[in-house]
């Protein structure tokens, strides 16, 4: 992550702030001798992966635009990168998306085995709940983020999301089904995250809906660009298989737009997420430098 805005430079911005999620995430998959070592393996192997921190990073500068410290944010940030790893791995089956490559290195399922690949998806999804009950401060707080968390992960968003998008492939283009599939199996954790940030922060009912505007445009901005860089990105770029979209018959934003159009509503949704930042003026400017970021990254 590259971009700078004003006087917020996301890149350095982020680098500090990877290193502390990264070493908070090593930590709480630090298990002890009940956890099978091979399952232990597994887990820390997604998880740990070079990749972006795009949820958990908005979870932290979601708290600080509502002024609060980030620090407070850090359990709610691993616990959606936990969940969102879980996605991922379970992405990857063979009877899902069937990829072997995620993240620059083999997934869970091709180095581990679909069994265990399973099993870990299912100890990061309950763990991530363990670490915002425990570790989320105060309780009240806390119990209003697991019920946020399980909503957005639950079968009305991430997990229906991707029930349709199962269900649409080699289906006719419906630019109205696309967008309903991705606000939930894209925008969902994208939405709650921010959200998270807010609680924790103890943000206003006005702030958090400053957060939902801003997290609705990114997340469809988000997939917008992920399916253009599945139809122009490498392989060495992304860290996984490109073109794999077309040959599964997914429905995506340039097969129904074009690459143009896609483009164009891309920006304009970064645009209007940019816009929306702006309601938490100076504090707002990492909310507003990441979307930029998403708008022009490449990997």
């Amino acid at each position: 992550m590259s971009a700078t805005l004003g006087t917020f430079d996301l890149a350095e911005t982020t680098q500090l702030w990877r290193h502390a999620i990264d070493a908070r995430l090593a930590a709480y998959t630090d298990y002890g001798s009940d956890t099978p070592i091979q399952l232990a393996e597994a887990i820390r192997h997604s998880l740990l992966a070079p990749g972006k921190r795009l949820r958990p990073m908005l979870v932290l500068m979601a708290c600080e635009a509502c002024g609060y410290d980030h620090e407070a944010a850090l359990p709610a940030a691993c616990a959606v990168e936990m969940i969102h790893t879980y996605s991922l791995i379970h992405d990857d089956l063979p009877a899902m998306d069937d990829d072997d490559m995620r993240r620059g290195q083999p997934s869970c399922h091709a180095k581990y085995g679909e069994a265990t690949a399973i099993l870990a998806g299912d100890a990061l999804l309950a763990q991530a709940f363990e670490v915002v009950a425990t570790d989320v401060q105060p309780p009240e707080v806390a119990a209003r983020c697991c019920g946020e968390l399980a909503k957005a992960a639950g079968p009305d968003q991430l997990v229906g999301g991707q029930q349709d998008d199962l269900a649409a492939q080699f289906g006719e283009p419906n630019l109205e089904q696309l967008e309903r599939i991705h606000r939930r199996k894209t925008g969902a954790m994208i939405n709650v995250s921010l959200r998270l940030g807010g609680l924790v922060a103890q943000a206003s009912e006005e702030q958090l809906a400053a957060l939902d505007a801003y997290g609705g445009r990114l997340g469809l901005a988000f997939q917008i660009v992920d399916d253009l860089l599945d139809c122009e990105g490498t392989a060495e770029n992304l860290g996984k298989r490109t073109g794999k979209d077309a040959d599964r018959g997914k429905m995506t934003f340039p097969a129904v737009l074009g690459l143009e159009e896609s483009r164009r509503r891309a920006k304009e949704l970064v645009a209007a997420a940019i816009d929306a930042a702006g309601r938490f003026g100076p504090r707002g400017a990492g909310l507003a430098a990441l979307a930029r970021y998403v708008e022009e990254r490449n990997h």
